[in-house]
């Protein structure tokens, strides 16, 4: 079998015997319901593949179809002229580059279909292909933005950059309205929303099908369309781990499943991590193999977000909808971004929970998060987490304690915010990597936080102060008896006291009582 993984274009998938997971009958539905489209999905999750295969599907490509959904569906196979932008490729760090790529795509049209010397703006220029096209080829256009949004994202801790772009490409997008009448059908992807009142409030007639349940498994794989087209590679994957099928089928869904873009919706596994690991047989962190923007790191550290909250947002749906609200709460595009997704949904005040999809991102996340809030030094989380996890497998917690006090060594220009929650979260990070490999109970309350961490043959209480002592931290554990409730436990109980200096921003003291 051939995996798609990072294939595309359509036609060249379907020549060359790559697996499509067939989204046809979909597609054909949101052409038949509607002619303008927006939809948001995260990276790497399919939107380029969608694109082409419209592509394909308005030029009357019908031979790429056969065997498809739509081959049925589709009886006249009408061709239409397509303009097709994909903003993906540059790298937007200045008004000129992004002038230069929507001159680009103009100039290409313009060579085919000419130019009209009073159109000066992108804007009037666009409106003048869109009319001349349509007139040219006696069929209304069909126009497909990808990935919309790229320069803005770029430009997210710059507002004068973004604030240019946003007003090119409000102009630029709002030609569409005005060519109505020459437009057959047209479609906008990215990864996030920005909200109507900035880049499409000139394109108020835009269907936003991101949060519509008709269509939350346009992107992505379902479980049903896992097993209609992997069986075979299941039963690979749980032959080379020595588990059964069920087994396979469970670590997968752990791993890759869990994104729901609805509330109520069904839930879809992410495309490009579970084809990766079907190709190379075996389990992995694929998907963030691939990069994570840092703009997203720079968002949470700018307003000094406290980073347990990450899983215990409630949010409306406007503000899921629209990443307009950036600046006071930067968990709209961590939503977008596919880092976060929907958990539950309160009907009654119409609000959303979102947690991590699945274990892949929850811990991908947390190790790109770690270097940015504590000190990693040159051997990076995955290698510090080891040793962590190592060290208090084989009973060596003045090891952990040493490897944990590097941890949070002074690291002023990457912290941000107050001693506090610098400690908090770069805690939290730690203890959500440790509780991977090891069981972990944690509570963070009233600037008091404890920790309880259980391997094999060991179990650790861990009390943290604030500018006190170690041992007022010990102490504590005895008074408030910490560890009664394993007292019938057969593994050795290690109390550890620690002392974290705000001053200082580094752990000063610890002790240790077996």
């Amino acid at each position: 079998m051939k995996y798609p993984i990072g294939i595309q274009d359509f036609e060249s998938l379907r020549n060359n015997g790559y697996e499509y997971v067939d989204k046809t009958e979909l597609i054909y539905k949101l052409v038949q319901e509607g002619t303008y489209y927006f939809l948001s999905r995260p990276r790497r999750f399919g939107k380029s593949l969608l694109m082409s295969t419209l592509a394909a599907y308005f030029s009357g490509k019908r031979e790429l179809f056969h065997g498809l959904a739509i081959d049925k569906l589709e009886k006249d196979w009408t061709v239409y002229p397509v303009l097709h932008l994909d903003l993906n490729t540059d790298k937007y760090d200045s008004q000129e580059v992004l002038e230069s790529r929507l001159n680009l795509f103009l100039s290409h049209w313009e060579q085919q279909y000419g130019r009209n010397p009073n159109e000066v703006t992108f804007a009037q220029r666009f409106e003048g292909i869109i009319s001349r096209v349509a007139t040219k080829e006696g069929k209304a256009v069909v126009i497909l933005v990808d990935e919309y949004d790229k320069p803005m994202l770029q430009a997210i801790n710059n507002d004068k950059l973004q604030t240019a772009y946003r007003n090119t490409l409000k102009a630029f997008y709002g030609a569409l309205k005005t060519q109505d009448r020459y437009i057959r059908f047209a479609l906008l992807t990215g990864v996030t929303k920005f909200g109507k009142v900035s880049v499409f409030s000139d394109l108020n007639n835009l269907t936003d099908i991101s949060m519509d349940e008709s269509y939350d498994t346009l992107c992505g794989i379902t479980e049903e369309e896992m097993h209609r087209y992997f069986e075979e590679s299941i039963q690979k994957l749980a032959d080379r781990y020595d588990i059964s099928y069920e087994e396979a089928c469970a670590r997968l869904k752990k791993r890759y499943d869990g994104y729901h873009f609805v509330e109520y919706g069904t839930g879809v596994y992410n495309p490009f991590s579970l084809l990766s690991t079907f190709r190379a047989n075996k389990f992995g962190s694929f998907w963030f193999e691939t990069g994570t923007p840092t703009f997203l790191v720079q968002l949470l550290q700018r307003e000094n977000f406290y980073l347990p909250d990450l899983t215990q947002q409630q949010v409306s749906a406007d503000m899921l909808n629209s990443i307009d609200a950036m600046d006071r709460n930067p968990i709209p595009v961590i939503y977008q971004s596919g880092y976060l997704t929907i958990k539950d949904y309160d009907e009654e005040f119409k609000v959303y929970t979102l947690g991590f999809p699945n274990e892949e991102v929850e811990e991908g996340f947390a190790n790109y998060l770690l270097p940015y809030y504590a000190h990693t030094g040159s051997e990076g989380a995955p290698m510090y987490v080891r040793n962590f996890v190592l060290a208090l497998r084989n009973g060596k917690p003045e090891e952990f304690m040493k490897r944990m006090q590097v941890l949070f060594a002074d690291t002023d220009y990457k912290i941000v915010g107050n001693a506090e929650l610098y400690f908090q979260n770069a805690f939290y990070i730690v203890t959500k990597l440790l509780g991977f490999y090891t069981e972990v109970e944690r509570t963070i309350s009233d600037g008091r936080i404890d920790m309880i961490v259980k391997t094999k043959d060991y179990i650790y209480i861990f009390e943290f102060k604030y500018d006190q002592s170690a041992d007022t931290a010990l102490q504590q554990i005895e008074d408030k008896g910490y560890a009664k409730p394993f007292a019938t436990d057969g593994r050795k109980i290690v109390k550890i006291g620690v002392n974290f200096s705000r001053e200082h921003r580094c752990i000063d003291e610890w002790k240790i009582k077996e």
